[in-house]
Parts: structure tokens; C-alpha cells; sequence
């Protein structure tokens, strides 16, 4: 059964990349930008676990850990860039099961949802860890490649682009989307630090690793690792 996750986040540049993330991952996504908007949604269609950042435009996101709790253990992830350790402290004691901080990268996001549902009994199976084809070999576990049998060097960023791209070979991901993914932050001006890792993977494993898709950004080649 597919999980429904509600996200709720006022930024739409990080809802947005959220939704996609979590949506390539296999996960149902609504949104909502606000309380009483999540309020709404959590009254007429309910989800199985929130993402909840903590300043929204109505009030603060510690109110609705608090309102849920008094009536269910859905699983409340916080996504916040509150770093105050008592507020953190405070609101795991008010019933939210994670608190991250931003930045933060979405395999961490995913990683503690999981952990979130392990604790209601419900297993949620991480992606595949290891590729083979076209002559490459990706194992994620052990964080290695090797081209033609050949081990290839590749940077801790440069292994986290090509990984993220091989366990997704149909989707297609903008510079932005990438940058919160792997990197943990979006910025315009970081478009340029994808571009440059992207030719570092080509340089070291062949043009057709990574393939461009014009006017939107990057993809795995259209073999699969």
C-alpha cells in the first residue's frame, strides 16, 4: 500500500522539491502551505505521515504536533531551520518523531520516515543497492565503482549524484531538484556546482552516464546503471 505523506511547508521552492522527491520515491504527496490548510487536509484526507516545517504564515507548526497527538500517533516528521536544542527537545516531548534541520538532504528525510513507520510496525523497504549494466557496476553499500571491471575514483558528491540518478532511471531532475537532494540546500547560483559534477562523472565514466534533457536538467543514461 502506498504511503500518503502531507507536507507542509510555505516555501515553494523546498514544498516543491519535497513533492518530487518523495513523489520519485513511491510516496502519495499532498501539500499544504499553512495550518489551517493542513487542519483541512487532515480532516478530509487524512494522511500516514507529516512533514511539518515549523514557521507557516498562521501560526506555528508546534501547534499541530500538539492537536494531533490528542487524538493520534500519526508519525510527524519536523523539517525546520530552528536549530534551538530546547525547542527541538520540547516538541519531541510534545510527540514529533524527527526533528531535522535545515539544510538537510532528502536520502536523511527518507531515512528517518522510515524509521518513523518501523516504530508503527510498518516496514518501508529502502531503494535497490547495487547496478549492473552497460559495463559499470554501482554498488551503494560499499560506495564503489568500477567501469569495465576497472575501479573508478569517484568524490563523496560525485558517488551521491551518480547513486541518486541510478536508483531513479525515469525521472528527470532540475538543477534545483538535484541540489536539494544530494547537496541539501537549493540555491540559484549553486545550477553551476551540478553542471561541474555532472562533467566530472562523464569525464570519468563516459559522456552517456548522465544524460541532459534540455530545458529541464539531468537524468540517468537511458540503460540503467
Amino acid at each position: 500500500m502506498t504511503l500518503k505523506v502531507l507536507v507542509v511547508e510555505d516555501d515553494p521552492v523546498i514544498r516543491g522539491l519535497l513533492r518530487a522527491s518523495l513523489a520519485a520515491e513511491g510516496f502519495a504527496v499532498t501539500t499544504a502551505v499553512s495550518l489551517s490548510e493542513a487542519t483541512a487536509l487532515l480532516q478530509h484526507d487524512p494522511p500516514g505521515l507529516i512533514v511539518l516545517d515549523l514557521g507557516l504564515p498562521d501560526g506555528d507548526g508546534a501547534e499541530l504536533v500538539r492537536a494531533v497527538r490528542q487524538r493520534s500517533s500519526l508519525p510527524i516528521v519536523v523539517a525546520s531551520a530552528r536549530e534551538d536544542p530546547a525547542g527541538k527537545i520540547a516538541l519531541l516531548d510534545a510527540g514529533a518523531d524527527d526533528y531535522l534541520v535545515k539544510p538537510f538532504s532528502v536520502a536523511e528525510l527518507l531515512a528517518r520516515i522510515r524509521v518513523a513507520m518501523r516504530h508503527r510496525g510498518s516496514v518501508l523497504q529502502p531503494a535497490l543497492r547495487r547496478f549492473d549494466g552497460e559495463g559499470l557496476r554501482v554498488d551503494l553499500d560499499a560506495r564503489r565503482v568500477e567501469r569495465d571491471g576497472a575501479p573508478v575514483h569517484l568524490t563523496p558528491t560525485e558517488f551521491d549524484l551518480l547513486a541518486y540518478l541510478a536508483e531513479r532511471p525515469t525521472q528527470v531532475f532540475t538543477r534545483e531538484q538535484l541540489l536539494m537532494q544530494v547537496w541539501g540546500y537549493h540555491d540559484g547560483a549553486g545550477a553551476r556546482t551540478v553542471d561541474s559534477h555532472v562533467r566530472a562523472l562523464r569525464r570519468k565514466l563516459g559522456n552517456d552516464i548522465v544524460r541532459t534533457v534540455h530545458g529541464v536538467g539531468y537524468a540517468a543514461a537511458e540503460s540503467p546503471a
